[in-house]
């Protein structure tokens, strides 16, 4: 009987300390994601094609100085994106982490499943329907281009997957999905007249240089009440990925939670794509590293985490492109495709090796 206690009291001490560091790591990820955002918002303010000393930086943010050559850098320029590869970098992350919830499976991303590639091709439409006739593109209808043609893909795959049961290939036809909607986008923008929508070649390639700051007050909106709704869910979340008779046996309405789940990953996916264009891998790499660094998959957790680490990851991916080959700039979805895919072949390497 003592040994058993003993055994009881062993298990108990070796529970809590698990639970400690686990606690911790997730306490350090934290200060470290929030350490990386300062210093990045820093230096994607100090560098670029015109550089701006520290000094200078300081004294035109608390002046809010936009008469003088650096003061429109910063305020006009450089904030804008900033403040677009913050929110929409948080934003894709979270969309990541919700799909592969949704779909009990880590490889699941708005890129690789060709939601991103939808939600562009019918942005891309709607700005030619537009400019054609001389009419001024909306932020708000850019979103609601999006949102359609994210839910429309999200639709076939949801269909694809009540036939295929195997989660390979259903990516494989997500690929597919997006390499057609890719093409479609593509011959558009190439056959079209007007030289505003040939420019969109470069939205179509993703980039946040195109950001102003009334963009930035409605895709910040679009990203707060999708994230909020998502930190919300976190809950049921926890129950969902331990089963669905799990779920259902805790009073989860799994029908109504696999719907709020697929319309918030849209609808973050979509404002991404409406403001930047597609951007790739940053829906499955930040969530892996996040999952893999905190050592929990908890939704109350990666909710936040991943929109700091998808925040950080876009912001240091913009800093390298406005600057590596400077005065030429790279798409940003070249410079997310460059640090993450490496993640996305180590996952699925790994994977394989566990099994």
């Amino acid at each position: 009987m003592t040994r058993a206690w003993n055994t009881s009291i062993s298990s108990s001490n070796t529970t809590t300390m698990v639970s400690e560091r686990s606690r911790t790591r997730i306490s350090i990820t934290y200060a470290v994601l929030a350490l990386l955002l300062v210093v990045l918002i820093l230096g994607n303010i100090l560098m670029g094609s015109s550089s701006v000393s520290a000094g200078e930086a300081v004294r035109i943010l608390f002046s809010h100085d936009t008469a003088t050559k650096f003061g429109k850098i910063v305020w006009d320029i450089r904030m804008p994106r900033i403040a677009a590869a913050l929110f929409l970098g948080g934003a894709l992350a979270v969309s990541g982490f919700l799909l592969q919830t949704f779909f009990a499976n880590p490889i699941a991303g708005p890129y690789i499943l060709g939601i991103s590639s939808g939600a562009k091709f019918c942005v891309a439409v709607a700005m030619i329907f537009a400019m054609s006739r001389g009419l001024m593109t909306s932020s708000f209808m850019m979103i609601i281009a999006a949102f359609a043609g994210s839910v429309a893909v999200t639709a076939v795959i949801l269909l694809i997957s009540r036939r295929i049961r195997s989660m390979a290939v259903l990516i494989v036809c997500g690929v597919m999905v997006g390499y057609i909607c890719s093409a479609i986008t593509e011959f558009l923008v190439t056959f079209a007249d007007d030289s505003n929508i040939v420019n969109l070649h470069n939205w179509s390639m993703g980039s946040f240089s195109a950001v102003s700051w009334d963009n930035v007050r409605t895709l910040t909106i679009a990203v707060v009440i999708g994230v909020a709704a998502a930190f919300m869910l976190s809950k049921p979340m926890t129950a969902f990925q331990m089963g669905e008779q799990y779920a259902r046996s805790v009073g989860v309405n799994i029908r109504s939670f696999r719907i709020g789940l697929i319309t918030l990953s849209s609808l973050l996916s979509a404002t991404v794509t409406a403001f930047a264009g597609p951007i790739s891998f940053v829906g499955i790499a930040v969530p892996h590293l996040i999952r893999s660094i905190t050592g929990t998959s908890k939704p109350i957790v990666m909710v936040p985490q991943c929109f700091l680490g998808g925040a950080v990851f876009c912001l240091f991916c913009d800093l390298l492109a406005r600057n590596l080959f400077a005065p030429t700039e790279m798409s940003i979805s070249t410079m997310t495709a460059v640090f993450g895919a490496p993640v996305v072949i180590f996952m699925l390497l790994d994977r394989k090796a566990r099994r």
